[in-house]
């Protein structure tokens, strides 16, 4: 049977034979930059204790073997818009990461921040007739879960359960082999558009790769930025993009919510190239070489050259100083926050046991976005770097790779999602899940 179920257990069968083969490549695709690594698996006890990074997170089991990055193009707000610009900016980082691996990749792993991603939260109970739990039980509970309408067009990208109840007994991580009378679930479903789910897939093939699996930008990133008590007790991660900036929750290891604001560091950029009157080339180098959120008395003295390597001297003497600057930028990293502030509330972040906002992605590393976030969204803000990975170069550790590395510890260590268990045949939800096989038949 075609549908999305089959495909989905197809990816994760293909992802297990590449893991057997050792070899690997995870490519995130966003709208300044795409990234690729290049993932070998060696098993655990690989590397010495010298070596620098020890078995922290399960981490030991993989390495980075290749790293390439290359300017984004075809892509706006995290979507595909030309498939064939996209195609030759992913054959150019794909391209470079094997040559520096010194080994050719068939499988990536691939991850977006587009499609207007969408949670809902589901849940399902059933009888336990034999007393005890059976994997083909967490299979029925699982189908037994009733979707709402998705809308047309929405593809289901992440279906994993949060939560188990065997009886009076909750907050279960794994029921299997427990003892009762029945069994609920609760399961989190993040859906996005169907045609960009399709623009990333016909990308991939035309790139003569095959997908093995595909994760939402917003949830990797958690996955890479926040520790191991964050994920725990409850933590928000806020992922600054460039056409998109992403926002995910996790409370007890699991992602509970995510969604995502059309606005990111590309419109900043626009801001200062409309402000000033410069190049995007020139608004970029300002951003990232003079930005800043908080002005002081001393910035109304600092001038700016607008001119020089990137600009052309010759022509534009123009000054302007660091104030102006941060005058233009302040706005709309407002607006950003603002944005974030109201998804924040949507999915009820403020009701938590503990409210820890990590800002990670490369628009996290503006001056003093942490202290207006404090004030914006709450007082647990920290700027947040991915974890160290073997191989993994130490220039490619900033926020900005937050995504990939955070695709890196997925395509290690998958969480359970909807389509790891055999379901029962006759199970299958009627109404909800299937509405997505259709996409997938045609596409896939």
């Amino acid at each position: 049977m075609s549908d999305l179920y089959q495909v989905q257990r197809s990816m994760r069968a293909m992802r297990r034979a590449a893991l057997q083969r050792g070899l690997i490549a995870v490519l995130d695709i966003g709208t300044s930059k795409i990234a690729c690594l290049v993932l070998r698996f060696d098993g655990p006890g690989q590397f010495r204790a010298t070596d620098g990074v020890g078995p922290m997170a399960g981490q030991s089991n993989f390495r980075v073997i290749g790293a390439a990055t290359t300017r984004s193009r075809g892509v706006r707000f995290g979507e595909i818009e030309t498939v064939s610009e996209t195609e030759r900016a992913i054959r150019t980082a794909v391209q470079a990461a094997q040559k520096l691996a010194g080994e050719r990749v068939d499988h990536v792993i691939a991850c977006f921040s587009g499609g207007r991603p969408s949670s809902y939260g589901l849940a399902g109970e059933i009888a336990l007739p034999a007393g005890r739990v059976a994997e083909q039980d967490v299979a029925r509970v699982l189908a037994a879960c009733d979707a709402p309408d998705f809308g047309r067009s929405r593809e289901v990208l992440h279906a994993q359960p949060v939560n188990f109840a065997v009886d009076h007994r909750s907050g279960l991580a794994d029921p299997r082999d427990l003892m009762g009378n029945r069994m609920a679930v609760d399961m989190h479903v993040l859906t996005a558009d169907g045609l960009s789910l399709g623009a990333l897939a016909q990308c991939i093939r035309r790139c003569d790769l095959e997908l093995a699996g595909v994760a939402s930008s917003a949830y990797v990133s958690g996955l890479a930025s926040l520790v191991e008590d964050e994920q725990e007790l409850g933590a928000a991660c806020i992922d600054l993009g460039g056409g998109a900036t992403g926002v995910s929750v996790f409370i007890k290891k699991h992602m509970i919510f995510a969604d995502a604001v059309r606005l990111g560091g590309n419109q900043i950029t626009s801001d200062i190239a409309q402000g000033l009157r410069v190049s995007q080339a020139v608004a970029e180098r300002l951003k990232t070489l003079n930005g800043g959120i908080e002005a002081t008395g001393r910035d109304d003295r600092e001038m700016i050259e607008l001119g020089g390597e990137t600009g052309d001297w010759e022509t534009d003497r123009r000054t302007v100083s660091r104030a102006d600057l941060i005058g233009i930028m302040r706005p709309r990293v407002e607006e950003i926050l603002e944005r974030v502030a109201e998804v924040l509330h949507a999915a009820g972040f403020e009701h938590m046991p503990s409210q820890q906002i990590v800002l990670t992605g490369g628009g996290a590393q503006i001056p003093g976005l942490d202290g207006l976030a404090a004030r914006m969204l709450g007082p647990n803000v920290r700027i947040g770097r991915p974890l160290r990975i073997q191989g993994l170069a130490h220039q490619l550790t900033d926020p900005c790779f937050a995504s990939a590395v955070g695709l890196a510890l997925f395509a290690a260590h998958p969480q359970d999602e909807w389509w790891d268990f055999e379901m029962p045949a006759d199970r299958y939800p009627a109404r909800s899940l299937k509405r997505a096989y259709r996409w997938f038949r045609n596409n896939w």
